[in-house]
Formats: C-alpha cells, sequence, structure tokens
C-alpha cells in the first residue's frame, strides 16, 4: 500500500540530510561541491504561475581564500558563464550582478568575490524545468576553472516564497544604486560628480563594466570641494572618450560605511571647440614630420641629397625658391589625393590611404617613373632641374624638378603609416570636406618641413660640402635604391596580376631605358624615338589588370574575414589580427622584425592564440570596412583579441618582439 505523503517528505528530509544534498522544499539543485566552492542552483519560490517571473541564482559558497569574479575581472581572472536550457517560450534575463570588491593579487587589482554571492537572473514565460550550464574561476595562490550542470523542476501553482528568499533580498541589498549625482568624464580620465554631500566622501574607488576601459591596479586619487568630486583614473585600450563610462562607484564616508552608486559618466565638454581640429592638425604635422624617417621615402632621399648639394655656393634666394617649389609639389600632391579620396568615397568606393598602390596601373607607371629616376642619375640622360641637372639649367628650368621631388616624395611614401598618422587621417576622413584638405594639408607641412629648414636656414647651408667631382659619384651611387625601389614594386605587380603583369612590366622599363638612351641623340632623332619608346611602355601599363593571384599563405595563418573573427570571438578564443600589403613597407619591416620570429611563432601556438592575416594589397571592400570600424584608414594594422571576450587591445604601428609578447602575456 502507499506510505501517506508526511511520512514520504519526511523520509526524503532525512535521506537529503545524510548525504548532504539541500532541503528538496528549499528550491535548491544538487550541489557541485569541490574543495575550493560548493555552488548551486536556488529560486526565490516553490510553485512557479503561468505567466509570472521569477528568478533564480547560482549561489556559490567560497572556501576560506578563495575567491571568483565580477562580470569586468580586472586585471586577470574570468567572469562566471551562465548557459540556460528552457521550455519553449520561456526566457531568461541576465545576471544581475552584485556590487564586487577589490582584490589584489600581486601588482595586479581584480574585482571579485569572496564567500558567498548569489548571481541572480529572471525567469518569464512559464513553468518548466530550468537548466544551466555554469563555468566559474576560483582562485587564490593558483586558479582552478570549474564548471557544473543545475536544473529546478518547481512545480505549477501559486507562487511560495522559498526558504532561498533571504538570499535573494541580500543579494539586491548588493547591488550598487543609481547615482544621484550628474558624473562626467575628461579625456585623460579624470571622473567628476557634483551634488550636495559629496563632498563627506573620504575614499572612493571606480570599477567599469568594459574591461581595460581603466588601468585597475592604477591609483585612484580623490580630491573633494564643496559639492564636488573628483578621482583620478588612468585611461587603458578600451578607454572610449567619445563614450560614457559606466560602472561602479563606490563611497566610503568618514565613518567606514560604503555606499554603491551606479554611474554613466558622460564625456565633459573639451573648451575651446576648435582645440580637437588643433590636437588634430598637430598630430597630422608630426605624422608627416615622421614620414621623413619611414623606409618608403628613402628612394626619394638621393634627389635630397642630390638637391641640396647642388644649392651649395648660391643664394639664399635661390635655395629658398627651389625649397618653396618642393613643399609646393608635396603640398599640392597631399591635396589632390585628399581630393581624391573624397570624391571616391562619395561615389561609393571604399578607398583608405595607400589606396593608388592597389592599382596595378599606379604601381606600373611609378616603376617606370622610379626606373627613369635612376637612370637619370647614372648619367644615362639629363632632364634638368634639381635631380642631376647642377647648375647648367636656369632656374626656371629647375623649378619643374624640384616640385616633381615633391611630387614624388608624397606619391612613394604612401605606402607608409607612420606614427600619430592613423588618428589625423580616420579623423580627417570622417569629418566634413573642408576638414579632410586641411588634415592632408598639415601632413604635407609635415613632409616638407625638414627640407625647407635644410634649405632655407643659413646654419644648415654652411654644413653641406662644397660641390666638387664628389657630387657625380654621389649622384651615381645613389641611383641605386631607386633600382631598388624598383624591384620592390615589380614583386607588388606580382601579387596583383601575376607572371604576365611581371613580363609587362619589366618590357616597358625596357621601353623606358631605350627612351632613355635615344634622348642622348640630336632632339629631330632622339626625342621622337623617345616619345613613341615611352608611349609603348604606357601602352603596356595601361593593360595591366589584377588577376586572381594569392598572396603567398603565412604560415600557421588563416586569410581573414569578418565571419571566421565573428567566430572566433564567439568560442571565447584568443585572436589575432594583422591587415598587410604587399605595397605597404612598414609592414614588412614588422613582419621580419617581429611577426616573423619563432618566438613570437611559439607564442601564438603555446596559448592558442588564432592568427588572422588579411591581405588589402588588392582591393577588399570587407577589409577597408573593418579597418575604418576599428579607427584605421590605412595599413598596418594590428589588433590583438584577449579570450573570453575581453576588450581587443590595438598594437602600434610599429612593432618589436616585445610589445607583441607583451601584448600576448594577456592570454594565460
Amino acid at each position: 500500500p502507499a506510505m501517506p505523503q508526511t511520512p514520504i517528505r519526511l523520509l526524503l528530509t532525512l535521506l537529503a540530510v545524510l548525504v548532504g544534498t539541500p532541503d528538496l522544499r528549499a528550491a535548491e539543485s544538487v550541489a557541485v561541491v569541490s574543495p575550493r566552492a560548493t555552488v548551486t542552483l536556488i529560486s526565490d519560490t516553490e510553485r512557479v504561475a503561468p505567466g509570472q517571473p521569477y528568478r533564480v541564482a547560482l549561489r556559490l559558497r567560497l572556501a576560506p581564500g578563495w575567491h571568483t569574479y565580477w562580470q569586468n575581472p580586472g586585471d586577470a581572472g574570468i567572469a562566471p558563464e551562465l548557459a540556460f536550457t528552457l521550455p519553449p517560450g520561456v526566457t531568461a534575463g541576465p545576471i544581475i550582478w552584485p556590487t564586487p570588491t577589490r582584490q589584489p593579487e600581486d601588482a595586479l587589482m581584480t574585482y571579485g568575490y569572496a564567500g558567498e554571492v548569489i548571481l541572480p537572473a529572471t525567469i518569464s514565460g512559464g513553468p518548466g524545468p530550468v537548466t544551466i550550464d555554469a563555468i566559474w574561476l576560483v582562485c587564490a595562490k593558483i586558479c582552478v576553472p570549474e564548471e557544473g550542470k543545475f536544473t529546478l523542476d518547481l512545480p505549477t501553482g501559486a507562487p511560495q516564497p522559498s526558504a532561498q528568499t533571504t538570499l535573494f533580498a541580500r543579494a539586491d541589498a548588493a547591488q550598487p544604486r543609481p547615482s544621484p549625482f550628474p558624473a562626467h568624464f575628461a579625456p585623460d580620465g579624470t571622473l567628476t560628480l557634483i551634488g550636495e554631500g559629496i563632498e563627506a566622501t573620504a575614499d572612493a574607488w571606480f570599477m567599469p563594466l568594459t574591461p581595460d576601459a581603466i588601468a585597475a591596479s592604477a591609483k585612484q586619487s580623490i580630491t573633494t570641494a564643496p559639492g564636488r568630486l573628483t578621482l583620478t583614473l588612468r585611461p587603458a585600450a578600451a578607454f572610449r572618450p567619445d563614450l560614457p563610462l559606466v560602472g561602479v562607484l563606490v563611497l566610503r564616508d568618514r565613518g567606514g560605511a560604503e555606499t554603491a552608486l551606479a554611474i554613466a559618466a558622460t564625456p565633459a565638454p573639451i573648451e575651446p571647440a576648435a582645440s580637437p581640429l588643433l590636437h588634430i592638425l598637430a598630430a597630422a604635422f608630426l605624422g608627416g614630420l615622421i614620414l621623413n624617417l619611414m623606409p618608403c621615402v628613402f628612394p626619394v632621399l638621393a634627389m635630397k641629397a642630390i638637391g641640396l648639394a647642388g644649392m651649395t655656393g648660391q643664394s639664399r634666394a635661390h635655395a629658398r625658391i627651389h625649397a618653396a617649389a618642393y613643399a609646393g609639389g608635396v603640398m599640392a600632391t597631399f591635396i589632390a589625393i585628399a581630393f581624391t579620396l573624397l570624391v571616391l568615397r562619395h561615389a561609393g568606393a571604399a578607398a583608405g590611404w595607400g589606396f593608388q598602390f592597389q592599382s596595378p596601373l599606379f604601381v606600373g607607371l611609378m616603376a617606370c617613373v622610379l626606373f627613369a629616376v635612376g637612370l637619370n642619375l647614372s648619367g644615362v640622360f639629363h632632364i634638368g632641374g634639381n635631380v642631376g641637372a647642377g647648375q647648367s639649367f636656369a632656374d626656371r628650368d629647375g623649378l619643374p624638378g624640384s616640385f616633381f621631388a615633391g611630387t614624388l616624395a608624397v606619391l612613394v611614401a604612401t605606402p607608409c603609416t607612420a606614427p600619430f598618422m592613423s588618428i589625423a587621417l580616420t579623423t580627417g576622413l570622417a569629418g566634413t570636406p573642408l576638414t579632410t584638405v586641411v588634415v592632408f594639408a598639415a601632413l604635407g607641412a609635415g613632409l616638407a618641413t625638414p627640407y625647407v629648414l635644410l634649405a632655407s636656414l643659413p646654419v644648415c647651408a654652411r654644413l653641406l660640402p662644397r660641390p666638387g667631382a664628389w657630387m657625380d659619384v654621389l649622384k651615381q651611387v645613389l641611383a641605386f635604391p631607386m633600382y631598388g625601389a624598383v624591384v620592390w614594386l615589380i614583386w607588388v605587380i606580382s601579387i596583383e596580376t601575376g607572371p604576365p603583369g611581371v613580363l609587362a612590366t619589366a618590357t616597358a622599363l625596357t621601353l623606358v631605358a631605350f627612351a632613355a638612351w635615344a634622348m642622348q641623340f640630336r632632339p629631330r632623332i632622339g626625342r621622337p624615338i623617345a616619345a613613341l619608346a615611352g608611349i609603348g611602355a604606357i601602352v603596356l601599363i595601361a593593360n595591366l589588370t589584377l588577376s586572381d593571384a594569392i598572396h603567398p599563405p603565412t604560415p600557421g595563418a588563416e586569410a581573414f574575414s569578418t565571419p571566421r573573427l565573428a567566430e572566433l570571438r564567439a568560442a571565447g578564443k584568443p585572436v589575432f589580427v594583422n591587415v598587410t600589403a604587399a605595397w605597404c613597407v612598414s609592414c614588412l619591416v614588422n613582419e621580419r622584425v617581429a611577426l616573423s620570429r619563432d618566438s613570437t611563432r611559439a607564442a601564438l601556438a603555446e596559448r592558442g592564440i588564432a592568427y588572422l592575416k588579411g591581405d588589402w594589397t588588392r582591393q577588399d571592400p570587407a577589409i577597408t570596412a573593418y579597418l575604418k570600424s576599428n579607427g584605421a584608414d590605412g595599413v598596418p594594422f594590428y589588433i590583438y583579441y584577449p579570450p573570453n571576450h575581453r576588450a581587443p587591445v590595438i598594437l602600434p604601428l610599429i612593432l618589436t618582439p616585445g610589445i607583441v609578447a607583451a601584448a600576448f602575456a594577456t592570454t594565460p
């Protein structure tokens, strides 16, 4: 015969006590127990009414000395993750995180919980079994990942508070309350709250919701004044001065009582309003200045060196005129590139810095021009101006050469992106057309300034050697960087067009050499022959077309695509993205110096970092859009996505093995 209901319940309760499982009437699941933590799933009700929401929570009881982490774990750690399995029509809300405490770990600062913590979530849609697959990390001197599967299947009926209601009340009390104080922050990270009584605060600390928004371990200094509190924060990689700074601010009064406030600080107004543009122009000027030191511009240094040497002994006015012509060539070319980019973008094209090197026509023409300059420096023919004509030509004849030198300096500089250029280019291209033109003009001013100063200042003129036979030797020696640049451009052609393009370009270069040789004859004979050869070279280059040739794959790297990146990030895996191009000299240098080293490859393998490589040699709208979404407008571009959805880190334009190793070190 069936036993009465009450004895059955008493028997089950006795068994639960004996085996260490919770009281079945307490709406708590079977526990997952380790020496470090006891974890269960609890509910705030014994029964579920159709259409009536209720709450469940992951309950973690941690052993002394152990702690787990908040949704932003700080400098290290992983936040608990809950994956719900629910009946059709039933949904689960997000975790409602209690206010964490700061957990110092050696030189690091983390945010988390010790003792007992309740992580509640709201269930809506009706009764039915609730299953959670949970992952959490517990740390002391070591860190141990743990996991468990928990199920609650509450009966249908009128809601009745469970024995765990007090735990939910305690979790509610631990929630930060909405801040009554308006808050804003400055670009340097200074956080300011305004309100009556705020000056009574003795200490305060801020914990952002976004990982890496601030340096968690940096000291936060508090300053108070009547109705005002200021807290210094150190911005980190994910800090966004243009978006609200959201997080939890804990205030401690002089009696030691703490109050947790949920704040969403807004960016402080910048005064004066014109200063951001001035900062952008300063960055553009500095980027153009540094561009003189980039390897892209090295071939043009030959032209500059010959021009400066040729000015020795001439009047200052003569030098200034040629310097102005050179600067005019630089500025005019930069402004022309700005207008071209504006027109292309207005037409819907995805164009960015260095876009012209994605055209085999442009690359082929540049190869022919640099080859002609090299032949001129080698003495095969003379075209006048600064580039090897000496002083036998009138000023009027030499000015086009100076202007051409400036134009060529800009064209061969575009495969490089110097430090400070990215923010200037991105902001300039995102602004009004006038802003774009002004920013590009500032870049040109930076590139032209060193040459203008060297050519114009008397103190620099005294440092230059006197003209002599050495000039011819130097001129011929400096032809070889031009030939080296031509070899590089032919390699770019090989990637963009394949073997047929290489054959066409080599034939065009042969015609250029033939034209240079023909220039030695009398004008009536030599010039027509040279013109015909030049036209033939242009026709060959004009017929270059992009092929399906693919850049040779890098060992251990996958081809970049945004779906693949999203797939890897959704799985919580670390990802390193390298966007490069064959015509980007800075990219090639970084590849050789930092990315191709055995230590870098070993770090990628040991830490399980997926390596995605995007090739921007040819036009790729998807890569262009990806660059733009990350605030970049050209290559090189490097970004590292740490595991478990932590905020990404954008690496500098110039890499060293140490910079790469430091970025990867955030992956355990």
